[in-house]
């Protein structure tokens, strides 16, 4: 729950563009801002925030990015000129990194066996967040307008918070780092096989994701189908339905078969442009292209997570936040490309620029196998590299 609502908070503003624009005269040259200043603060918030995971409580601090998320949302509700706006959602999207240290901590309450398994649960509500924030805002501000939207999220975080201090365990760690101690830690990541190749493969991965959902509008609003917004959100049910179907991708991780299904989860976003490409002429084809490429989105997602949590368990939260940092910057990638291809090359042309950014997560993972030795079990996945990487630091 708490995944799903912190990353609605980044996303939500996409279907209710135009209502805003309208209320705050806002020109449409400028209405990408509104988009972008959730992603920035978000961006910020990995490199200096998520670490704190690392040293403090975790419960508490889960509480506190929700709450201050909340202020941010309650700025963005009221607001009454663009700035304002920016600056809730900013603030918004720098505490909404809430999400990486909630999985760090279940990852961490979780038995190396279960890991994986914890962490495919935990990161579908990240998809469910995405994708459902279409639907929850469209819904509100067809009702109430768009000011509404913000002020149920505002709702909502408070009561989640509330509920994460009561029912949540105390993180009982004893950590006595510092902060500079954390981010020197963290930066030396930047500087391993493991986390880089991860990371690269995470970027392609999301940047082939963003491909599509943030170009796929385009060929259907227009000629042959015109379709209407709500038409076009229906979609994000079958994305909804391929993420949660690789759930059991975490289950595949504690088996040791996290590699392989990186792996085959490329080769199955490669192909699934196959059929979203065909999107002028095929919506039956587009369903099957979404379906399959979240599903391979979401196990490679977790995959690479399981392995990041299990070679770096005394700094779960700064690893997977510099993970997604990777993430973020594919994502944007992705987003920015596909409307500027499309203007040029049509769909046709954005379908290519979502393979061949899968192709490149494939090669990636292809030569990291002859860097990263392959674990037998899951509960062993490259330990060989943080017993060699312990040692180098000592």
């Amino acid at each position: 729950m708490v995944c799903s609502l912190a990353v609605a908070t980044i996303y939500v503003a996409q279907p209710v563009l135009a209502q805003i624009g309208q209320d705050l005269g806002v020109p449409e040259s400028d209405l990408g801002w509104i988009s972008a200043a959730g992603q920035i603060g978000y961006l910020v918030g990995l490199a200096v925030l998520v670490p704190l995971g690392d040293m403090l409580d975790r419960r508490k601090l889960i509480g506190v990015q929700l709450l201050l998320a909340a202020v941010g949302m309650l700025m963005a509700a009221v607001s009454p000129t663009l700035w304002l706006l920016l600056i809730g959602l900013a603030v918004t999207g720098l505490f909404a990194v809430v999400v990486q240290t909630t999985v760090a901590f279940a990852a961490d309450l979780s038995t190396p066996t279960e890991r994986g398994r914890t962490l495919g649960i935990v990161t579908s509500g990240v998809i469910i967040g995405i994708l459902g924030a279409r639907v929850l805002a469209g819904i509100l501000a067809g009702l109430w307008g768009w000011r509404s939207v913000y002020v149920t999220l505002t709702l909502l975080l408070v009561t989640l918070c509330i509920v994460v201090l009561k029912r949540l365990p105390a993180d009982r760690r004893s950590n006595r780092r510092t902060y500079g101690d954390v981010l020197t830690s963290f930066g030396r990541l930047f500087h391993e096989p493991l986390f880089i190749s991860r990371g690269l493969i995470a970027f392609f991965l999301f940047a082939s994701f963003g491909t599509l959902w943030s170009g796929l509008a385009l060929p259907l609003a227009a000629e042959p189908w015109q379709l209407s917004t709500a038409q076009i959100g229906m979609f994000g049910i079958a994305g909804l339905a391929g993420a949660l179907a690789a759930a059991r991708s975490g289950r595949w991780a504690d088996a040791g078969r996290a590699n392989p299904v990186t792996g085959v989860a490329l080769v199955l976003l490669a192909v699934s442009w196959i059929a979203s490409g065909q999107a002028t002429w095929s919506l039956g084809l587009v369903v099957v292209g979404v379906v399959v490429l979240d599903f391979a989105v979401q196990a490679a997602h977790v995959s690479n997570q399981t392995l990041l949590a299990t070679a770096h368990s005394d700094q779960t939260s700064s690893a997977i936040g510099g993970y997604m940092i990777f993430y973020s910057l594919g994502s944007a990638l992705g987003a920015a490309a596909t409307t500027a291809v499309y203007s040029t090359s049509g769909w046709a042309g954005s379908a290519l620029l979502g393979a061949g950014c899968a192709l490149c997560g494939l090669l990636t993972w292809a030569l990291s196998l002859r860097t990263i030795a392959r674990p037998r079990r899951g509960i062993a996945d490259h330990r060989p590299l943080r017993t060699s990487t312990t040692q180098t630091e000592g």
